[in-house]
């Protein structure tokens, strides 16, 4: 059974992959015209071509001695989204009012952080286990709490707080961070061309989620 290396896909490649969330649902035409829709997943899980962040020789080398380092789909490890890698929007800086992370209850420690999209539609909340170390920040009912208030599992996107700061029956809990996404490699194989590289065609090299 494959593990989850805590290391990051190169940041710089990363911010030119292609890629985003997918989504399966059944569509079903029914006799009198009208369709039938059913969602086959309850969360979108996201896909990404790694292979388009590859401008140069040197480049493609990097990810070949990442792939062999993961064993190729073996291990997982982290990905920078390059849209989605905030709380909020990625042209807003972090805020510990970004994201509602639970209700205190006066004996509860422990609140998994997450991530809301929506509008006055619908909504989905998406759970985030790999926050970047050092960038989550908390509050309780508004109040921001001081780093030693609490403590967040970089590895599991829990966060904990501290005795003594425990959020009171009732309490809002909300959080901001920047975050990762836990992928793998999503072939055994990377195909390397060196004549059709050097005429700019890249290889295709595909990421898939691993959702948690």
């Amino acid at each position: 059974m494959g593990g989850f290396h805590e290391v990051r896909f190169p940041l710089r490649l990363s911010l030119s992959t292609s890629g985003g969330p997918v989504r399966r649902t059944d569509i079903v035409n029914l006799s009198n015209g009208r369709e039938s829709r059913n969602s086959r997943w309850r969360d979108a899980r996201r896909s990404y071509d790694a292979g388009s962040g590859i401008r140069s020789i040197g480049d493609l080398y990097e990810v070949l001695a990442f792939f062999e380092a993961r064993s190729g789909e073996l291990y997982g490890f982290r990905f920078r989204d390059p849209i989605d890698w905030k709380s909020g929007r990625p042209d807003e800086p972090v805020t510990a009012l970004d994201q509602a992370i639970g209700i205190g209850d006066g004996t509860n420690a422990s609140f998994q952080l997450a991530k809301t999209y929506g509008d006055a539609a619908a909504s989905t909340v998406r759970q985030i286990a790999k926050p970047v170390a050092g960038t989550v920040v908390v509050a309780v009912n508004g109040a921001v709490k001081p780093p030693s208030a609490f403590a967040c599992d970089a590895a599991t996107g829990i966060v904990t707080f501290a005795a003594g700061h425990i959020p009171a029956n009732g309490a809002s809990v909300t959080a901001g961070f920047e975050f990762d996404v836990p992928v793998r490699f999503a072939t055994g194989r990377i195909d390397v061309n060196l004549t059709a590289f050097n005429a700019g065609r890249i290889p295709a090299i595909p990421l898939t989620e691993i959702l948690p």
